[in-house]
């Protein structure tokens, strides 16, 4: 099967250095096996210790990365508080907070979204209703965040990930929906890291092949990497 994963117009329009690099991940076991903690947990506690150099400043927001997403969530309609996922997870590690395995799949793109301090995440194909786009709400798309019982839908000019459905992905990366969200039962997966100039597009280059070389090894599989610019702003996906 195929899907069309399509950056729209509006995404370019604010962003038009942004970057997006996908990794679609096929036939994996994502199922929690604890003998496999030791090796989680320190790959987590590795990535921790790398992502200090990305605090230099004793005042947080004043963080290259922590200020360049805040001001790119500026460009657009937001919910009030909302911040970047990797904003979300620096705060961690600037507070001295540890980070306790989750299931394989999220554990590794953490570990590399703090190793190169880029927003990742990531969907099960098989959930999704149709094609993936990140562009600018109408508003109104329903969305159900994790641990949430009621909708809450995207604002009319926010910028979200959605399909057929509605909203898959609220404020670019800042909190996604239970509806396609990666579980131990995903097998075929789609992976995004998102930047915004062209110093976290080099990181992002980075970070995907990091996170190409560590999926291939743990799920015993040869993922598939591909990129949209503003001149290439749309790529197929097979599961």
């Amino acid at each position: 099967m195929q899907k069309n994963i399509i950056v729209d117009k509006e995404f370019w329009d604010l962003f038009p250095d942004g970057q997006i690099n996908i990794l679609t991940l096929n036939k994996i076991d994502n199922h929690v096996d604890e003998k496999d903690d030791t090796y989680f947990e320190g790959l987590l506690k590795d990535a921790s210790t790398e992502a200090h150099k990305f605090l230099t400043n004793d005042t947080f927001r004043l963080n290259d990365v922590v200020n360049e997403w805040r001001e790119a969530l500026h460009k657009f309609k937001t919910k009030k508080g909302a911040r970047s996922s990797i904003e979300a997870l620096l705060k961690r590690v600037d507070q001295g907070k540890e980070f306790s395995p989750i299931n394989p799949l999220v554990d590794i793109y953490n570990s590399v979204s703090l190793e190169f301090a880029s927003p990742c995440g990531g969907e099960d194909l098989e959930k999704m209703d149709g094609d993936l786009h990140l562009g600018m709400a109408r508003g109104g798309e329903s969305f159900k965040p994790l641990g949430a019982d009621e909708d809450s839908p995207a604002l009319e000019g926010e910028i979200i990930y959605y399909d057929n459905t509605g909203a898959i992905c609220r404020c670019l990366n800042w909190r996604e929906a239970q509806r396609t969200m990666l579980t131990e039962d995903t097998t075929n997966a789609v992976m995004v890291i998102e930047s915004i100039n062209a110093v976290q597009s080099k990181r992002a280059d980075e970070a995907v092949k990091k996170l190409k070389s560590l999926t291939d090894k743990y799920f015993e599989i040869d993922s598939k990497m591909q990129k949209l610019n503003v001149d290439n702003p749309s790529v197929v996906v097979e599961y």
